[in-house]
């Protein structure tokens, strides 16, 4: 959801060439897998490449505050995990581990982990 990370620039693609899905951190959900089944099933996609980054907000989260927070603001504690994690290419690895072992994606050819780094712009591979 970071606006510094374009993927489309990132992976020199154009509008209409992969589904993109962003959310905090990066993290797979269900809503995450919800989407990605109705990419490789419906839509036939064969490849997933889930990109985290570096300086991400999510990275050292403190769910605790943010619950806290929340429930002065709204009146009510987040209905949902907030999903921070302490370290970025475990978190990556763990996302690629759940994605290759859902059963909705098994059509899926390739999936592969990456964190992109927002100062330099490169892209490194963390579980191919």
């Amino acid at each position: 959801m970071d606006a510094r990370v374009d993927p489309w620039r990132l992976l020199r693609a154009g509008v209409g060439d992969m589904h993109v899905i962003r959310n905090a951190g990066g993290v797979v959900t269900d809503d995450v897998m919800r989407s990605l089944s109705v990419s490789a099933i419906h839509f036939g996609i064969r490849e997933i490449q889930l990109i985290m980054h570096t300086d991400c907000g999510m990275h050292g989260f403190d769910e605790a505050a943010f619950r806290r927070d929340m429930q002065d603001v709204a009146g009510m504690p987040p209905p949902w995990p907030m999903m921070g994690f302490d370290d970025l290419d475990a978190e990556v690895a763990r996302g690629v581990d759940l994605l290759r072992s859902a059963p909705m994606l098994a059509n899926v050819d390739r999936i592969s982990g990456h964190i992109f780094d927002v100062r330099t712009g490169r892209l490194q591979s963390v579980a191919a």
